[in-house]
């Protein structure tokens, strides 16, 4: 192959950090690299893994993010760390990140955005020649994530945003972003990249409603947490719906039954993160009163994911890279029912890269079980802008 390659990526599985940063760097280092892009467990030594990463790359834009799971070219799995190299030749990138999102000011988080894509228009690729696309990896533990993917998609105009919300293998103490050589968190890292080829960003969820419609009558929004529904307990009328018992509530019980709303006619899911000992729930989304939801089974997600990859191939043809942010309730329903191979199978064919997250976002909306993704394609022949 060329010493240049448009996008290189690795997966490294070493138990200790810096062992699995090296390994890492083998696998995507190249000679003019305008972006690495990692994803990595939360279970390893943090601050070795980011001094090893700085050491290793040096001056290279070096970003990512702590995970419920990693994709890459050895499948689905965890404790490992995953990612990808972008060619100078093919790319142009920039990245930044907003501190303290408990403080999060919409007005604020626009010209940051509005301002990194000024940037990126200084530098070399012909915007009529290339497609632009943006890249969010934010705090999984926030609760900002619809504030800060509205801000940033409202700031960066046309191009389209595609990311995750940092996990942390499901011990929801800690998730954190990496940028300028460290970790962080309550913090967003938005990348704005240019590029000669053709990109597709997509989403894909599998599932289809129950009749019955749910009203959350009391809530607190602020923390997402649902007290009641149809003027009930949330966690047992909820429960009563799914079909399961109070006592079973778990994070498996979640994925097999999300809840789903309607918003200008499109449905967003809207996962249930726990039950709590008061008999409320906590939301990976923003939950409000008034809001009208229904329940939802789910259906085949391989069927599902296969039908995303032919919508990919007729958009940009086969794809070099897809990067994918895979909910943390797939990755469970995809354990609970055997898929977990299956899938990790079809992310290795198709190239995906990515990570199992606390949240999806796509064109500035933050969803949940949910599948968002940005594939970019081979042939440099331009389709759109």
């Amino acid at each position: 192959m060329d010493a240049v390659h448009s996008c290189l990526s690795a997966h490294a599985c070493a138990p200790d950090a810096v062992q699995a940063v090296r390994e890492f760097h083998a696998g995507v280092a190249q000679s003019d690299m305008a972006l690495v892009l990692f994803f990595c467990s939360s279970r390893y030594d943090l601050d070795a893994l980011a001094g090893e990463m700085k050491a290793c790359f040096g001056d290279v834009t070096v970003v990512g993010c702590t995970t419920a799971g990693e994709i890459g070219p050895a499948g689905y799995l965890d404790n490992s760390i995953s990612g990808v190299s972008f060619s100078a030749q093919h790319f142009s990138a920039v990245a930044g990140i907003q501190k303290n999102l408990q403080d999060f000011d919409i007005d604020a988080g626009r010209r940051f955005a509005y301002a990194l894509r000024e940037s990126l228009e200084t530098r070399t690729l012909e915007a009529a020649s290339s497609s632009g696309f943006a890249l969010l990896l934010v705090d999984g533990l926030s609760v900002k994530e619809e504030l800060v993917a509205r801000a940033f998609q409202d700031g960066i105009g046309e191009f389209p945003l595609v990311g995750g919300s940092a996990g942390d293998g499901l011990d929801f103490g800690q998730t954190r972003v990496y940028c300028d050589g460290t970790f962080h968190d309550d913090s967003a890292l938005l990348v704005l990249a240019r590029t000669s080829f053709p990109v597709h960003p997509f989403k894909t969820q599998h599932f289809s409603c129950l009749a019955e419609r749910l009203v959350v009558t009391e809530a607190d929004a602020a923390r997402r947490i649902v007290k009641e529904i149809n003027g009930l307990p949330a966690a047992a009328e909820y429960a009563r719906l799914a079909g399961v018992t109070v006592e079973s509530l778990s994070p498996h019980a979640f994925a097999a039954s999300p809840v789903v709303v309607v918003i200008d006619g499109t449905d967003y899911v809207r996962s249930i993160q726990s039950a709590n000992p008061d008999g409320s729930l906590t939301f990976y989304c923003a939950i409000e009163e008034g809001l009208v939801f229904r329940v939802a089974c789910c259906t085949d997600l391989l069927a599902n994911l296969e039908q995303a990859v032919v919508q990919i191939h007729n958009t940009v043809g086969t794809p070099q890279l897809v990067l994918g942010f895979d909910c943390i309730l797939r990755n469970l329903e995809m354990c609970q029912g055997g898929l977990k191979d299956a899938i990790g199978g079809v992310f290795m064919r198709e190239h995906f890269v990515g990570f199992s997250t606390y949240g999806e976002q796509l064109w500035g909306v933050h969803v949940n079980q949910t599948l968002t993704g940005l594939a970019i394609g081979r042939t440099q022949e331009h389709a759109h802008g």
